[in-house]
């Protein structure tokens, strides 16, 4: 069995390593002290909850949720912004144990649910995320406004 449990402060180190290989993959530049003054940050002002997994003392995966809210609902939701898993490790169930780690925050803190996007061509998540019991919401047009002023690496 795999452990997944709440990013403390002691996981800082191993934490922003994983979170610059995330930025990474994602074709941004590394800057693991930067990675690390963000997830600090995120931490100390409560603006989001990290859940790690590990093995043998090892960080392997994170994910990254925000709060978010639905005013027709009027509830809480959860944004899953980031889930990562090192790619020594993937295939092992972590990405999995991480998501269940996100349905019991959105079930403890009586939320209505977990949104998240990914791109059309990630066929790993795509067929993760619908193994997990997330069902595609394609009644929607999703649109971005980017400001050009904040853009950063």
């Amino acid at each position: 069995m795999k452990n997944t449990r709440k990013a403390t402060f002691e996981d800082m180190n191993q934490l922003a390593e994983l979170f610059d290989q995330y930025r990474v993959f994602y074709h941004k530049e590394s800057d693991i002290p930067a990675a690390e003054h963000f997830l600090r940050d995120r931490i100390e002002n409560k603006d989001s909850e990290i859940f790690v997994a590990e093995e043998d003392g090892k960080l392997t995966g994170f994910v990254q949720l925000y709060p978010i809210f639905s005013s027709t609902r009027m509830q809480r939701y959860w944004l899953l912004n980031d889930l990562y898993v090192n790619e020594n490790h993937r295939g092992k169930g972590y990405s999995k144990e991480l998501i269940e780690e996100a349905k019991g925050l959105c079930r403890s803190s009586n939320a209505c649910g977990v949104l998240l996007e990914t791109g059309k061509n990630n066929d790993v998540g795509n067929q993760l995320y619908p193994a997990c019991g997330f069902e595609l919401y394609d009644s929607v047009n999703f649109y971005e406004w980017t400001n050009r002023e904040m853009e950063q690496k």
